[in-house]
Order: structure tokens, then C-alpha cells, then sequence
């Protein structure tokens, strides 16, 4: 280490009392004076260094600048009460690119995660403005994310912002600080989370296509939504969407505001493969900026076609048990996953029951057991939690060069008045905090590496089950979607909701996985018989084949349409 600069001490207010301060966080004594007033020259050096760099023009990367947009201008509003009945949006706006480069979503309507920058409009992560800003104003993004540029230069049309959890950190729908976002079909009941409002305009437009008649207000034909623990997968499953956590690395995470770096994903959410597929091929390849793309990311030249890839294999598999013209997918049920805690009986069979639609679409169906997925959860918990409040609530860099938005500025560490309102509005992320203060004190950094390491034992795992076959399957949501939790409840109620949810998606965020939601059934509840709520199925696949996991689902459909099930 060498020191860069000892300018502009004569302004600083830095003095040795400071040194002994800082000293004594680290529960240690400076005694030598000698040694305290050097240690004041060191400090006061690298005080001016950054304060310099804070009162320096930010830099905006030329290629997340806005794109020019019909109109010139990039105008959103609040929308009305009654045109947002499911509170699915958060800010609407009508932006389409003036130059695009292709047509591949021409004039497809796309709500964009409220965790996602779009430039011109606020980001407010589901959470109050005042934990968001320094000067308590909405923060506006000055860049569009990666993945709104490409959707934009593909010719789509960015509807606004969709709600999200407050910070991102609920599997269910309640937590937003602008309030519950309801599920399509049954207003009070959970939509899932934390891509709550992508999936519930995006599910209540195919219902609408399918001639329900519902007021559901001003929706969206697609969506995107973020996953670090099942985001996208979970409220897929819940609303009867597809929803897509791709293979980590494969579509940037540029501009979206992280939960954890190593289990960030953004992912698409649609009605149908086709258009996941298209979804996939506009969002996925190189930035050139963020730090969780490896050399295993394909440049934008060279992602795959998944929109042909997906085509050609259901021209070849077509027709009634057509798929003996080609080699025939190799299917697995993973054991496991159908013995986690809380999984609803009709939620294990109907999953269970998707076997035979495979086989009728002259699927290999066999089960597999991976005794380490169990211990999924904990390692996932275990490898992200500690430090999971460095990124969510402080926004700090991962360590590698980084292109965080530049418009959000946590507060940190959080007043009480912050804690509060948090605790009313979301305690699980006050226990995020509460969590990475805790595991660092009474355990160290050590044991977080340890449980990385078990993350490459658990990725080995499923590494080899993936080698004798083609996908794994396994249940999405481990219930049919429930009502919203009183808002006067206790914090251990709110959170018990939400306990397991998660159990069969966040072991693929820590490995890398890629991972499909897929409508497979539906179900009444009791309270409501007359309301068929749907269940998903969670598909599975080797590490940058994502367009495999895509095949099964267009198997099963095929074996569904049989009348098999």
C-alpha cells in the first residue's frame, strides 16, 4: 500500500482523539504518541482523497446513458388508484427507443422491476424515499440498466415501473411501502415476491387474453423481475407465469440494485415460452461492466437463438408422442424437493402428476436423489446472510470494479426512525441487518467462506445428477398463493408466512443454475372453491443451457395437451 496524497490537512477536523476512537473499535490501544500523530497524517491523507472523489462530477458510462425515446422526452406519473387495482405499478411511462437496432419485441408492452434503473424515472425499491436519498427527494436514475437499453433497442416499450418488496426481501407480496400488491384473481391474497408487480400484470393480462372478465386496469404483456432467492420463480409460480432465473452470468446485472452479488439475477417473466425465449436472447450476453459475468458470458454477438433453439426442438418433438425422432430428454424428479417443510399435499401431487405428461411425451422420466439439496437453504443462508446488509442496505461494492446506480444512496447506519419504519413495514429486512451485525461479531468472515466453499460442493451436486440427466424437477412455490397477513400482526406472524418458501429456488441462485417456473396445475382453497389458483413446477438445467430447461417445459406442455393430465 503506499499513501496518494497528505494535501488539504489543514482542513481537516480529524485530531487524535479520532485515532484513539477508530482504535478502539477495533478493540485496541495506539500508546506511542509518536505513533498516534502519524497515524493523524494518514488519516487526514485519505480523508482529502475522498473527499475529493465525493465532490467530483459522477461519471456516466456512455453506455448506459438514455437512449433517445419517441417523444424526446421521458415523462412518468403516478398512476390512479383505480387503473392499478392489484397496486402492480409503481411509476408508469410510455417509452419506446427512436433508434432501435432490431424489432425483436416490436411494440410489446414490458414492466421493469422497481429495483431496475429506467432513466428519467425514480427507483424506489419498495421503500421509503427518506432511506433512499440524502436529500429526501425521489431518487431519479440517470442511466438505464443494461437490460432496459437492450429492451428498448429491440424495439420495446417500457410501460414504467412495477412494484417490488421493500428491498427486494420478501418471497411474498405484502411488504411494499405503497402497499400490497393482490393477486389476479383473488384481491388480499399474495402475489409472491419480490418481482410481485411484474408477475401480477403480466398474469393478469394472459387472463384477460383468455376473455376473464376482470377490472385490473392498464397491464403489461411482459415483465422483468430480479432473483436471489426464488423472486422471479416464486411469484411466476403463484400468478401461472413463467418466470426464468437464467444461469449466473448470463444476462447483466448493470444498474439493478443488489441483495448479494454472487446471487443476483434479472430474469424474464411471460405468458408463454416463446416469449421467455425472446425475452432471454434480447437481455442475455457481455456488458463490459458487470463484475458477475465470467469468461463463460457470451459476447451479445454470440448468445444463443433461443427463440429458433426452442422452435426447432418442438417441430422435431411435435405430434403425439413425437419426441422418439429425436434423443429423447432424460427427465429427473429430485427426491428431495418433495420432503421440504411446508409442502402442501396438492402442491407435491400435481407436480408429482407432471411425470406422466413427460412420458407421454416420450420423455426418460426417472427420480433422482441429491441428499445435499436439503441443506440448500442453510447453505444459501449461510453463504450470503452475513454479509448480505453490505450490498442491501449500505450498497457497497462486492470488491470488483462495479457500476453500481449512481442515483441511490443508502443511509447508513440507519437512524431509528429508518428501523422503525422498517420494522413496521418489513422486519425481514431488519433482520438482515440485525443478521449480518450478529454473524460477524459472534462467528468472524471465516465461517461465510467456509459456507462458499460448501456452495461449490453443492453445485458439484447437482453437476453430477445434470450428467445422467437433462433437467431436474422439482416444486416452484410449496403452497397455492395465501392471503396477505394482517398489517397490525406481530413480526413473528408476518415472517412465519414466508418461512420455506423458498426452500426448492434459493439453492440455484448460490450454484449458478438456471431455473424455470412453469405453470403445471391449479387448485382451489378452501375459502374460496369456485377460484382455481394455479401451482407451479420448477424446471432445472446444466449451467449455460438454459434453452434445455425451455425443451422440457415445451415437452410437458406437448404431453399435457394429450390429455395425459
Amino acid at each position: 500500500m503506499s499513501v496518494v496524497s497528505i494535501k488539504g490537512q489543514n482542513q481537516s477536523e480529524i485530531d487524535k482523539d479520532t485515532i484513539h476512537q477508530l482504535a478502539a473499535s477495533l478493540s485496541v490501544e495506539i500508546a506511542n504518541a509518536g505513533d498516534v500523530d502519524d497515524y493523524l497524517v494518514l488519516l487526514r491523507s485519505l480523508e482529502s482523497v475522498l473527499q475529493h472523489v465525493r465532490d467530483a462530477p459522477d461519471y456516466i458510462h456512455p453506455e448506459l446513458r438514455p437512449q433517445p425515446v419517441v417523444g424526446g422526452s421521458r415523462q412518468y406519473w403516478k398512476p390512479r388508484d383505480e387503473d392499478n387495482p392489484m397496486n402492480g405499478w409503481n411509476f408508469r411511462c410510455d417509452l419506446t427507443s427512436s433508434t432501435p437496432t432490431s424489432g425483436l419485441l416490436k411494440d410489446r408492452s414490458v414492466a421493469i422491476k422497481d429495483n431496475i434503473s429506467i432513466g428519467g424515472l425514480p427507483t424506489t425499491l419498495g421503500t421509503y424515499t427518506e432511506l433512499l436519498s440524502r436529500n429526501g427527494s425521489l431518487p431519479v436514475s440517470p442511466i438505464d440498466s443494461s437490460v432496459v437499453g437492450r429492451i428498448l433497442s429491440a424495439s420495446g416499450v417500457v410501460k414504467g415501473s412495477s412494484t417490488c418488496e421493500n428491498h427486494c426481501a420478501s418471497p411474498l407480496s405484502f411488504t411494499s411501502v405503497s402497499g400490497p400488491v393482490h393477486h389476479p384473481l383473488l384481491h388480499g391474497y399474495t402475489t409472491g415476491g419480490s418481482s410481485s408487480g411484474s408477475c401480477a400484470l403480466v398474469a393478469a393480462r394472459s387472463l384477460k387474453q383468455q376473455g376473464a372478465d376482470r377490472q385490473w386496469g392498464d397491464l403489461a404483456e411482459l415483465g422483468i423481475g430480479s432473483d436471489q432467492g426464488g423472486s422471479v420463480r416464486i411469484p411466476a409460480s403463484y400468478t401461472g407465469v413463467y418466470g426464468l432465473k437464467p444461469t449466473f452470468g448470463l444476462v447483466p446485472y448493470t444498474g439493478a440494485a443488489s441483495m448479494a452479488p454472487m446471487i443476483d439475477h434479472l430474469g424474464p417473466i411471460a405468458p408463454c415460452l416463446e416469449d421467455i425465449a425472446t425475452l432471454l436472447k434480447v437481455m442475455a450476453g457481455y456488458d463490459g461492466l458487470d463484475p458477475r459475468m465470467t469468461p463463460e458470458s457470451p459476447l451479445v454477438k454470440q448468445v444463443k437463438d433461443y427463440p429458433q433453439a426452442l422452435a426447432d426442438f418442438k417441430a422435431k418433438s411435435s405430434g403425439f408422442g413425437g419426441a422418439q425422432k429425436q434423443t429423447p430428454l432424460r427427465v429427473g424428479f429430485l427426491t428431495e424437493s418433495f420432503a421440504i417443510a411446508g409442502l402442501a399435499s396438492v402442491v407435491r401431487d400435481t407436480v408429482r402428476l407432471a411425470a406422466k405428461a413427460f412420458e407421454a411425451a416420450g420423455a426418460e422420466v426417472t427420480e433422482v436423489s441429491i441428499p445435499l439439496h436439503s441443506e440448500g437453504p442453510i447453505i444459501w443462508t449461510a453463504s450470503t446472510r452475513p454479509s448480505m446488509s453490505d450490498s442491501l442496505c449500505q450498497g457497497k461494492t462486492g470488491g470488483h470494479l462495479s457500476y453500481l446506480p449512481p442515483h441511490l444512496q443508502a443511509q447508513w447506519p440507519p437512524s431509528q426512525r429508518a428501523f422503525d419504519l422498517q420494522t413496521a413495514s418489513n422486519p425481514a429486512l431488519v433482520n438482515i441487518m440485525l443478521s449480518g451485525q450478529f454473524a460477524h461479531r459472534q462467528f468472524g468472515p471465516w465461517l461465510e467462506g467456509k459456507a462458499h466453499r460448501k456452495v461449490f460442493e453443492l453445485r458439484a451436486a447437482y453437476d453430477k445428477a445434470l450428467e445422467e440427466v437433462d433437467v431436474l424437477i422439482t416444486p416452484c412455490a410449496p403452497t397455492l398463493a395465501m392471503p396477505h397477513p394482517d398489517p397490525e400482526s406481530r413480526i413473528s406472524d408476518k415472517l412465519n408466512s414466508s418461512t420455506g418458501v423458498i426452500s426448492n429456488t434459493c439453492p440455484f441462485n448460490v450454484t449458478g443454475h438456471p431455473a424455470l417456473s412453469v405453470p403445471c396445475g391449479s387448485a382451489a382453497t378452501p375459502d374460496h372453491p369456485d377460484i382455481q389458483l394455479p401451482i407451479g413446477m420448477q424446471i432445472i438445467g446444466r449451467r449455460w443451457e438454459d434453452e434445455t430447461t425451455l425443451m422440457a417445459a415445451a415437452l410437458f406442455e406437448q404431453g399435457k395437451r394429450s390429455g395425459t393430465i
